[in-house]
């Protein structure tokens, strides 16, 4: 306790200050003197004491922060009592669980890069692996002009694939560290859902499959419009892909007063109860995805909704279709 200065001067004031009264107080009374000596010795024992137990508090913090650097993490019980030191030992005891929450946070986003960087090596490595192959054997010159010709569709399909994976990685990279700017705008949702399905009309009309817009030209969406198209595109895409030639694939629209609905149906072969609770995550692929899907366009598309503030979420049954809904909320004031 005498370590710390503050004890050690104001020990030595009350000493002084003592010793002064002490001696003008014995030359007028001895019993004076003897009351003033019994009252200074409680004031200087109230003040080592008070100063003991200040100082063991201060103590006990000490020692909980270092088994706090030094990596344990057994909290004790806030102190709820009043006083200073008791704020104190509360606001510690803030700071550490905060710590150890943003830690275990932390931990959490390396465990889930590690994963993502090992699923998109994984996407990388396939096409890759083929075209290697391929490339290999144009070099052989008895590869006969229809196989070379053959190779050159199935590499530049392959680049295309990789192209698009990149792509939509940049924009996920780019949504999960907040850095897009989105900026609200009122679209017609007719013109909304054209945008998103422009480039997917030509392979819906090669496997015969019936698209179908239900949105009235008064319906008006508030929304970023060129990534709410993505996250439409992304939708639609993957109705197509699991609905069978001649087909249906369905977008209407609903004004429900707080939120703008947008529902995107197809008549497929719908989605297992088990796998309905994954679709949205990264890199999932169902047992009845294609060949070449890489399962991110989904969960692009519920990142760019959920970071306009709204909601999306599938409904299915195996083999009677499926059933994706969106809903952006509108502001209120």
């Amino acid at each position: 306790m005498f370590r710390n200065r503050e004890v050690r001067y104001g020990f030595l004031i009350l000493v002084l200050a003592g010793v002064l009264f002490g001696s003008a107080v014995f030359g007028a009374s001895r019993e004076a003197f003897l009351w003033f000596a019994a009252f200074f010795a409680a004031a200087a024992a109230v003040f080592l004491a008070v100063n003991f137990f200040r100082y063991r508090r201060l103590r006990r913090l000490s020692i909980y922060l270092r088994q706090v650097l030094n990596g344990e993490r057994g909290l004790s019980a806030p102190d709820n009592a009043e006083g200073e030191l008791s704020l104190l030992q509360n606001d510690i005891y803030k700071l550490v669980t905060r710590l150890d929450t943003q830690a275990g946070l932390l931990k959490a986003d390396k465990r889930y890069l590690a994963d993502s960087l090992s699923d998109i090596s994984h996407q990388l490595k396939t096409p890759m692996t083929s075209m290697m192959v391929m490339t290999e054997l144009l070099r052989d010159e008895t590869v006969t002009e229809e196989t070379r010709r053959e190779f050159m569709r199935t590499i530049r399909s392959q680049l295309e694939r990789m192209e698009w994976l990149l792509n939509a990685l940049l924009k996920m990279s780019k949504l999960d560290a907040g850095t897009v700017r989105f900026h609200p705008e009122s679209i017609r949702a007719g013109e909304l859902i054209r945008r998103a399905a422009e480039h997917l009309l030509i392979p819906m009309e090669l496997k015969g499959q019936e698209f179908k817009i239900e949105a009235g030209e008064e319906l008006f969406a508030e929304c970023d419009a060129a990534w709410t198209a993505e996250a439409l595109s992304n939708i639609i895409k993957n109705c197509m892909e699991h609905t069978p030639e001649g087909g249906r694939i369905t977008v209407s629209c609903q004004e429900r007063g707080l939120y703008f609905q947008i529902t995107v149906e197809d008549n497929g072969e719908g989605i297992s109860p088990e796998e309905l609770p994954h679709i949205f995550e990264r890199f999932y692929k169902g047992k009845n995805s294609g060949k070449d899907s890489v399962g991110i366009g989904l969960a692009m598309a519920k990142n760019i909704i959920n970071s306009q503030g709204g909601r999306i979420w599938a409904e299915s049954c195996e083999g009677a279709g499926a059933r994706f809904i969106l809903r952006l909320y509108r502001k209120v004031i």
